[in-house]
């Protein structure tokens, strides 16, 4: 009876500690997550300030250390920032094709990761094209149909983001001017080619312009173009006007 006694004391002082450690174990693993969702939030709202004072690569120093996450806010945030390096004037031509080659793959993970993070389809529409310049037109051109439906999607997530609309205004500007020898390729790869229209163009860039006025210089660049297009030089020099005076805060403004 003696050794019983013991023995279940034992059991409770036993159980007792398991029970101790296990609630221990839950109390640090709460704790790290918590810390780990505001070490997230930390790095966003630090990038968000990099990004906005134009501070190109010490973003993607501080971005590039967590390439390895799950958290497709980052992610995106990555793709974008690999891509802004690869263009830069200082950055090599053999650094600039790695860059974009990454920015890719970062873009195809927070997608992987968030399908309904209207800006990882956003980006990886964008990189997914940049990726194209490097492997010849018939693939930029096989590429576009999948480009267009996500920027679409990216859109139908978030419709007042300019940028988005700006970029399927590109497209379709891009599609518009496309040359004869570009059209039979898109005739070999499609049964119905991909077409579009100066004036489709143009509804979007000022669909974009509307959503957020004087938001990018390249919008005001492209308006001024689409009505040179238009042969309506009036409207493109207002527009082309704005873009020589918008104020250059980045490498992108200073080409525009």
């Amino acid at each position: 009876t003696q050794v019983l006694r013991k023995g279940l004391q034992r059991g409770i002082v036993l159980s007792t500690g398991s029970f101790l450690v296990y609630e221990a174990h839950k109390l640090i693993s709460g704790f790290a997550e918590v810390h780990a969702s505001f070490k997230v939030e930390d790095v966003i709202e630090q990038a968000d300030y990099l990004y906005g004072s134009g501070e190109t690569e010490k973003l993607y120093r501080l971005l590039v250390q967590h390439k390895n996450s799950d958290d497709a806010e980052l992610l995106w945030r990555l793709a974008r920032s690999s891509r802004d390096l690869a263009q830069l004037g200082s950055t090599s031509a053999e650094e600039k094709r790695q860059l974009t080659y990454d920015s890719l793959e970062y873009a195809k993970k927070a997608l992987e990761k968030n399908e309904s993070n209207f800006a990882a389809h956003k980006w990886y529409g964008i990189c997914l094209s940049d990726v194209g310049d490097y492997e010849g037109i018939k693939t930029k051109i096989g590429n576009a149909i999948v480009i267009k439906e996500h920027f679409q999607r990216a859109i139908e997530l978030n419709p007042k983001d300019a940028t988005t609309i700006h970029l399927i205004g590109i497209w379709c500007y891009s599609f518009a001017e496309m040359p004869w020898y570009q059209r039979k390729i898109a005739a070999t790869l499609f049964a119905t080619p991909p077409t579009s229209t100066f004036q489709e163009a143009l509804r979007y860039f000022h669909m974009a312009e509307e959503a957020d006025p004087n938001f990018y210089s390249k919008n005001l660049l492209f308006l001024g173009k689409t009505y040179l297009k238009l042969n309506n030089k009036k409207m493109a020099l207002l527009w082309l006007s704005k873009a020589k005076e918008y104020p250059v805060q980045t490498e992108e403004d200073k080409q525009v």
